[in-house]
């Protein structure tokens, strides 16, 4: 039987799709569908190593781009339209109602609609592409595969707020988390590189991108974690600010005047790297004029200063093991001088940096970054959060 999963990630302005062999983890098409409701609206895809670009037309939505992907692209590879078996939903919120991946039914879809009050930009794109498949696909089964869930294993000391406790008891105000896929798929390689079984596994890993988050995950499981009630909290990121000390939003509304949807807006597009350099929150501008220009040494500076502490922090998970710091997504995997900027902030851990390993550890390579006698390993691991979607889906389906 084909174990072949559409992979479906909908945010609130594009559509990234995949096909996925949820048996070997082959990709056997990718593509993005972005700026839509908007007249540039676009989808760009890979078929069979070659790369396609088209106009979706001016206002297309989530379900235009979907059409699409089924009408042209699909319709030039038949055989894997017939081959699909089932379609699987990255979905950023679950709150407290999810603690695993869920086939899609009418109670799930309720479920993914009341933590949109956690996800206003997110959610109801998930819920408008789990839709348009079940149109596009009426026969195939659909499976929601949630960013929190992985969390879901965190202590209450770690996930609770020092606010009103009836706060969290009747609004369900608590740390969540994010990129739980991510943290999980990198929990599951790092013990088998390091040897070791899942449920003896103490690491802290680094999801670095455009968002980024740390987490610490004790004897296989998510017991911290740097995001919190939304994917704002915690680490210098690209537009996104991390941790600030709340009293600043009251200071910009009662004395700079501010508005709280303009505060929003700047907290979540205009600060980050982006605020901190003043030009862009690209890490690729920040690291390669790093020492020469002023905004982007700052940038990068209280981008690693931020991350080794949070490192530095979830040491006090571990109960005196940590068998390993692991570096993935865009930034975690490709940048060597971030890698090596934090893990010298951590050298009181006897962490001691490779930086031969470091430099080749980029553009798709991986392995150990710090040397043989380094008391604790950095390892570089490559994500593939589309393959856990794939695998979740097919046991899910019962392909």
């Amino acid at each position: 039987m084909s174990k072949l999963v559409l992979v479906l990630n909908c945010g609130s302005s594009s559509l990234k799709f995949a096909i996925v062999d949820a048996e070997n983890g082959a990709e056997h098409l990718t593509g993005l569908a972005e700026c839509l409701q908007l007249p540039e609206a676009r989808i760009k895809w890979k078929l069979d190593g070659s790369k396609h670009e088209a106009q979706l037309g001016n206002g297309a939505a989530h379900e235009e781009a979907l059409a699409f992907m089924v009408e042209t692209i699909l319709a030039s590879k038949p055989e894997l339209a017939d081959n699909l078996a089932a379609i699987g939903h990255r979905i950023v919120h679950g709150g407290e109602q999810f603690t695993q991946s869920a086939l899609i039914c009418e109670k799930v879809l309720k479920g993914i609609e009341d933590a949109a009050t956690f996800a206003p930009l997110h959610n109801p794109a998930h819920i408008i592409g789990i839709k348009a498949a079940q149109k596009a696909f009426p026969s195939l089964k659909n499976v929601a595969v949630f960013d929190t869930a992985f969390h879901q294993s965190m202590p209450e000391e770690a996930y609770l707020y020092a606010l009103p406790y009836k706060l969290y008891k009747e609004h369900g105000i608590r740390r969540y988390g994010a990129h739980g896929t991510s943290h999980r798929f990198i929990a599951r390689e790092a013990a088998e590189r390091l040897g070791k079984s899942q449920d003896e596994l103490n690491i802290i890993n680094c999801h670095l991108g455009n968002g980024a988050s740390v987490c610490a995950i004790k004897n296989g499981q998510s017991v911290d974690t740097s995001m919190g009630l939304t994917p704002l909290e915690g680490l210098v990121m690209g537009t996104r600010s991390g941790d600030i000390d709340p009293a600043i939003v009251f200071h910009l509304h009662d004395a700079l005047g501010y508005s709280v949807d303009q505060i929003n807006t700047m907290l979540t597009k205009e600060s980050g790297l982006l605020g901190l350099t003043e030009v862009t929150s690209d890490c690729r501008f920040v690291e390669d004029n790093y020492g020469e220009k002023e905004e982007a040494t700052r940038a990068m500076d209280v981008f690693c200063h931020r991350l080794a502490k949070y490192v530095a922090g979830y040491t006090a998970s571990m109960e005196g093991r940590l068998d390993a710091i692991v570096f993935t997504g865009g930034i975690g995997e490709n940048s060597a001088p971030i890698r090596e900027m934090v893990l010298e902030r951590l050298s009181i851990f006897g962490i001691k940096v490779d930086s031969d390993a470091n430099l080749k550890a980029r553009f798709g390579g991986e392995g150990v970054i710090t040397t043989a006698d380094s008391n604790i390993p950095a390892i570089v691991i490559s994500t593939n959060e589309e393959l856990v979607i794939a695998e979740d889906t097919a046991q899910l389906a019962e392909l």
